[in-house]
């Protein structure tokens, strides 16, 4: 018979929540790196419904929530590419290459220095439209705080290993271990909440 786990629900409900913000994060990206202008509210709705249904499709087949690839956003940005019918094609391209084999091989053959040299300058460009975003920002002690916090936090759990986590439930280790758009979500999220806000003379 089915079981109803609410722990289980929880702890997904939350990779969610994470996987909605890294979604948010990238469409705002895309938008304001390869278009050169703010998100509308439609396509921030858009990307996370698509986000979500793709997430409950997954969870039918017994698989974690899916989450958008942050690497595109600095590919989009370097070329400008934004269409749906290039994002079509390269899926296209993904599918078949699971199907067959050899074109599968043919992609795997590629040398690894020439993919360490791509996603060395992508990664790169995210941070770059990351800082661009940061710069709408009021620079003041409460932004210092939240943005400095969170930045340390999420890159000094890429750097643990699990026995950081020992003492914690196994859920919260399976969730934040390594990952570091899981802890700047919810450092920067507790932060904006509890901090307050200056008011303006």
């Amino acid at each position: 018979m089915p079981v109803f786990d609410i722990g289980a629900f929880f702890t997904i409900a939350i990779v969610f929540l994470v996987s909605a913000a890294e979604t948010t994060g990238a469409t705002t990206a895309v938008c304001t790196g390869a278009l050169g202008r703010d998100i509308k509210i439609e396509e921030l709705q858009g990307s996370l419904a698509v986000d979500g249904f793709s997430s409950t499709i997954s969870g039918c087949f017994g698989c974690l929530p899916l989450t958008s690839f942050s690497q595109n956003v600095g590919l989009v940005t370097m070329t400008g590419v934004i269409n749906r019918f290039t994002i079509l094609m390269g899926a296209l391209i993904l599918i078949l290459s699971s199907l067959f084999p050899p074109l599968g091989a043919f992609f795997n053959s590629l040398p690894q220095p020439v993919l360490g040299g791509c996603t060395v300058m992508m990664f790169g460009s995210i941070m770059y439209e990351g800082m661009k975003m940061l710069k709408d920002c009021a620079f003041n002690e409460r932004t210092m705080i939240i943005v400095s916090l969170a930045f340390c936090i999420g890159v000094g759990l890429t750097q643990t290993d699990g026995s950081l986590f020992a003492a914690f439930p196994s859920a919260v280790g399976d969730i934040f271990n390594g990952n570091a758009v899981a802890g700047v979500f919810v450092v920067s999220l507790l932060l904006s909440l509890v901090l307050p806000e200056e008011k303006a003379a």
